[in-house]
């Protein structure tokens, strides 16, 4: 994902963006980090592809989205964008499993495929044994984890999570930091959106914004050897 020089502008001569360059590499993950008010909703909604820029160009997966219809931007995002939101969004009568595979209804996939899709990512966010389960029987927690799975069973190249951890106690959420920890190291490329600077601390990037710029963006060293001098772990702004 490529952004290049993108400005959003709103009715009222409110710039939400001013000339954002940014460019997101497969297997990174990373945190794009500001107070509220500083961008990142926007930032989040013109990655995600669910918003287009003022001016600016936007590459997803070596398309560019200014030559691209409503319509191509939709296939597009559904092929290659998976999104992780704080208040899940689960349907509410029917099972982890059936919420999961509902996020692969426009995959173009069979129904005994989604469902094979679904159990399968269940497995891997640790709920092989919640499937059956409907939201109302799930901790918070597991109902993340059931947001996550959804996100992840179309395989997206890339993952967003909105304050995946907002609306979880402080144990649920580092577990599900734990699990978004795991899945990029299984090769997925993840964007935590986030106000909280901990869990920015906790990522391999910061990318930190404010009044609509980028004003950081901060990789960390790779982890010293044991027994070498902890400074060698400081950050290191790119």
């Amino acid at each position: 994902m490529e952004l290049t020089g993108v400005t959003k502008e709103y009715p009222g001569g409110v710039t939400a963006l001013r000339g954002v360059d940014l460019s997101i590499g497969g297997g990174e993950l990373l945190a794009i980090v500001g107070p509220s008010g500083s961008g990142k909703s926007t930032l989040l909604h013109i990655v995600g592809t669910l918003d287009r820029p003022t001016s600016g160009g936007v590459r997803i997966a070596g398309h560019d989205i200014a030559a691209l219809s409503d319509r191509s931007l939709s296939a597009l995002r559904s092929r290659h964008v998976g999104f992780v939101f704080q208040s899940f969004h689960l349907v509410p009568g029917i099972s982890a499993r059936a919420n999961v595979a509902e996020g692969l209804l426009y995959s173009g996939l069979s129904r005994a495929e989604r469902g094979r899709r679904a159990a399968w990512a269940l497995e891997r966010v640790g709920l092989g044994d919640r499937m059956d389960h409907r939201p109302h029987e799930l901790s918070g927690g597991q109902k993340q984890r059931v947001a996550i799975a959804r996100a992840v069973a179309g395989a997206p190249d890339l993952l967003l999570a909105d304050e995946p951890t907002g609306a979880l106690d402080t144990a649920s959420g580092e577990s599900v930091m734990e699990l978004l920890h795991e899945l990029n190291q299984d090769g997925a490329t993840i964007a935590v959106i986030t106000h909280d600077n901990e869990i920015a601390a906790s990522l391999p990037r910061q990318v930190r914004i404010r009044d609509g710029e980028v004003v950081a963006d901060i990789r960390a060293c790779r982890a010293a050897p044991a027994g070498a001098d902890a400074g060698a772990d400081a950050g290191a702004a790119r």
